[in-house]
């Protein structure tokens, strides 16, 4: 079994949802609370393990706002786990989750260096490293409906985003969405096998504005102006 997560860029809308419920779940979760930094004051900070970049694609007509959630992606071979001193970070060898030992994490900050998706934040309060657990305490927890048994960032999800399910099943919604959609991996080059896919998004489609419509509509003036010119010309 492999868990992770499929995310679609085309209907993500950047609404942070995902980021403040991860936020409020995990901070009573299997990584203790997730410090928050002066929140009441003039720079407020805290640990967050799902983070939102927005990038601007393509150039007018086609340009488009891409809403691109970055957490843990799980890697088949994750370098945070080979460079951890103390072994606190590990692979799960039953669903693949990475996950990190708080009582061995010495707060040494390699696997931060280490991670391309900035996926890891150190808690200054704790010394500790935090990250994504893909919600390990709600998946299995058999007191849940099934139907909860995802991470919460996938039940909160307003606009549908986001799916969780098992990559080593074919039939799984996840694989069949990968292959339908292209999924892919988020930087392969680096060599980490990224469990978590993205969705591309759709290309826009183009509506011709009114200026444009006008441009190559022959208007009714041109044609009388074009039939005055004909009657003159017999004339002559």
């Amino acid at each position: 079994m492999k868990l992770g997560l499929v995310i679609d860029l085309d209907t993500c809308v950047g609404c942070h949802a995902c980021a403040v419920a991860c936020k409020q779940w995990n901070t009573s979760g299997t990584s203790g609370p997730l410090t928050d930094y002066d929140p009441y004051g003039a720079e407020p900070a805290g640990v967050w393990f799902n983070r939102i970049r927005h990038y601007e694609v393509d150039e007018y007509p086609n340009s488009k706002t891409i809403n691109a959630p970055m957490s843990c992606m799980h890697c088949e071979d994750a370098a945070c786990v080979t460079v951890c001193p103390t072994g606190a970070s590990y692979k799960r060898e039953e669903d693949g989750i990475v996950l990190i030992d708080q009582d061995k994490c010495m707060g040494c900050n390699y696997c931060a260096w280490a991670c391309p998706y900035g996926a890891r934040e150190l808690d200054r309060e704790s010394g500790t490293m935090k990250k994504c657990t893909l919600c390990v305490d709600r998946i299995y927890d058999e007191n849940l409906p099934e139907a909860e048994r995802q991470p919460v960032c996938v039940l909160t999800c307003p606009s549908n985003a986001r799916f969780f399910g098992d990559f080593d099943n074919p039939d799984s919604e996840v694989s069949q969405k990968v292959r339908e959609r292209g999924g892919y991996a988020m930087m392969p080059e680096a060599g980490y096998q990224p469990t978590n896919k993205y969705l591309p998004p759709r290309q826009t489609p183009l509506v011709e504005t009114h200026a444009e419509k006008a441009a190559t509509t022959e208007k009714p003036v041109s044609q009388i102006q074009r039939w005055i010119a004909q009657q003159l010309a017999r004339q002559s």
